[in-house]
């Protein structure tokens, strides 16, 4: 299997963990019984890390889109090269730091983070033109 199938794998794994992290923390916050409730109610603000989670799950799933039909596409176009395969790993280790960095509330290295994911995507586009 292509090396960016594979990243693109535990990209989507990567996902679920940036879900878990936010729906951890504000299932903590507003309790078991708001988390199996229809959730109808007005919402009680969230705490600080809660809301950074809650972004960084939204931000991660901004990106995801583009990079799994960047990789698809490159592996679907037999365009797969050394640069794929990095670009692809890039993206992905850099979503690992960038949640930890936006969970601790880190400014201007977390978002030098999701410029490099950025980048790592676009080099992923840039292969197929």
């Amino acid at each position: 299997m292509a090396t960016e199938l594979t990243m693109l794998a535990w990209a989507m794994l990567l996902g679920f963990v940036y879900i878990f992290a936010a729906s951890a923390v504000v299932t903590h916050e507003r309790g078991m019984k708001w988390n199996a409730s229809a959730r109808d109610a007005p919402d009680v603000p969230l705490s600080p890390l809660a809301g950074r989670l809650k972004r960084a799950q939204a931000n991660f799933f901004e990106t995801f889109p583009f990079f799994a039909a960047a990789v698809i596409a490159v592996v679907v176009a037999g365009r797969s090269n050394e640069t794929t395969v990095l670009a692809a790993q890039v993206y992905f280790w850099a979503r690992v730091v960038y949640l930890p960095l936006y969970a601790a509330g880190v400014p201007y290295v977390r978002s030098l983070v999701w410029v490099v994911s950025i980048v790592a995507i676009f080099k992923l586009v840039f292969a197929l033109l």
